[in-house]
């Protein structure tokens, strides 16, 4: 850039750990320790890297620097909408026919990313609900479609843009499905520093366990949902937050669904009339405490 100032360049490669990219596990891992998220303050920019004051970027945002660096501030402000400027590489993937990534224009109707550019689900099929910002964001559905996908937009539908990581699950997949997967993932990755992430997932994979083994009552989805709202804001890092908001999205907008599949699992099972199963809050009164895996 003509400015005769040069740097070290490190690629440093990562274990894989899920918890490093909170930005302080980020830190640990990089000094050799386990991806622990630290306490705040201080902060990275006073204190970070083995003491140092530590600036932390995402690779998204480094790699935008350049193009605004060409183009000029005002010039790159003029893509995108008035709020949300410039563009961004979406990741779109799950139940489309042409997965991948595409750099876009912030603002372009969600429709048009998921059917025109990633082509829909597979024939014969509609989607059911989709992620617009990574696994963390809270679920919208087919009837969302038509928003702008930009930060504000996401945000008004009670979601948010995120990683830009669009999963789309189509019809033919049941919200538990859905939800166990998401739930077994974020207690595997937990760090299991803080109790309400710890113990926040661990009693999320209980839960939506004894509704596919016909255990459950539709008492047990409220103290689940209630489980989420404990989780929300009381994590060292947003972890917990992230299992947290999309599964109380699923069982805020699918709460028919949910019941319906605690109804069709005790009949498989043979459990009987709900009144014969003990909702899981008075199980637990006799059971002791969740074993943390």
């Amino acid at each position: 850039l003509g400015s005769e100032h040069s740097l070290s360049l490190v690629v440093h490669r990562g274990a894989g750990a899920y918890i490093c990219g909170e930005e302080t596990g980020l830190l640990d891992s990089l000094e050799g320790k386990r991806g622990n998220p630290r306490l705040k303050p201080p902060f990275p920019a006073i204190e970070g890297l083995y003491h140092g004051p530590t600036l932390i970027n995402n690779v998204e945002t480094l790699a935008t620097v350049p193009a605004i660096i060409r183009m000029g501030g005002q010039q790159y402000a003029k893509l995108g909408t008035e709020s949300s400027t410039g563009t961004k590489v979406v990741s779109v993937s799950g139940d489309v026919q042409k997965p991948g990534n595409f750099e876009i224009e912030l603002g372009i109707p969600s429709r048009e990313l998921i059917y025109g550019l990633a082509g829909g689900p597979p024939p014969g099929r509609e989607v059911k609900f989709w992620f617009p910002g990574g696994s963390s964001a809270p679920v919208l559905t087919k009837d969302d479609l038509d928003l702008p996908y930009d930060f504000d937009s996401m945000a008004k539908a009670g979601s948010m843009l995120g990683s830009g990581a669009i999963i789309v699950v189509d019809d033919s997949h049941t919200v538990l499905e859905v939800a166990q997967k998401l739930a077994k993932f974020y207690a595997h990755e937990s760090c299991g520093k803080c109790v309400p992430c710890r113990e926040g997932t661990n009693w999320t994979v209980k839960m939506l366990g004894r509704i596919e083994s016909g255990e459950a009552t539709p008492m047990d989805l409220d103290i689940m949902a209630s489980v989420q709202e404990e989780i929300i804001g009381n994590c060292l890092c947003v972890l917990g937050d992230a299992m947290a908001m999309p599964i109380g999205s699923m069982i805020e907008k699918f709460r028919d669904e949910l019941e319906a599949e605690i109804e069709a699992a005790r009949q498989r099972s043979g459990a009987g009339d709900l009144e014969d199963v003990i909702p899981l809050g008075v199980a637990n009164e006799h059971a002791g405490p969740l074993p943390v895996h």
